[in-house]
């Protein structure tokens, strides 16, 4: 089972800015450290771990399509909680992806949302199929 996930960001302090009110609204929590952060949804669930990677290797910047992770996909809770992370995203300034086509962008059937990080991490987050 996976334990956790560790991504580097080319600036901590603007990755948490962007993360910390996204994650929350997944239902993670916070854990703030000397070197990073943590996201957590409970103690048994894996988290994700930002830390600011060093400047020799951050001034490369990243991108999806090298070797290395392609995007992070995420669960919501509801249909409606996809929709206020894309108005958020979008409020905020952030890159929504394939927004022409939300909700759904890759799939007849597949309600998500797509965006970019301030590093231009992809993220997904995927709503329930309805009952």
């Amino acid at each position: 089972m996976l334990h956790h996930v560790e991504i580097y960001v080319s600036d901590l302090d603007r990755a948490i800015a962007f993360w910390t009110p996204f994650m929350e609204r997944l239902g993670y929590e916070a854990e703030r450290w000397s070197a990073g952060i943590n996201y957590l949804a409970s103690e048994q669930d894996p988290y994700i771990c930002l830390l600011e990677a060093p400047a020799q290797y951050a001034a490369a910047g990243y991108h999806r399509r090298r070797v290395g992770l392609n995007h992070l996909a995420l669960r919501a809770r509801s249909r409606q909680l996809v929709d206020e992370l894309r108005d958020w995203v979008k409020a905020s300034g952030y890159t929504l992806l394939y927004d022409e086509r939300y909700p759904y962008a890759t799939a007849p059937d597949y309600y998500a949302l797509y965006c970019e990080d301030p590093d231009r991490i992809k993220l997904e987050v995927v709503a329930p199929d309805p009952a």
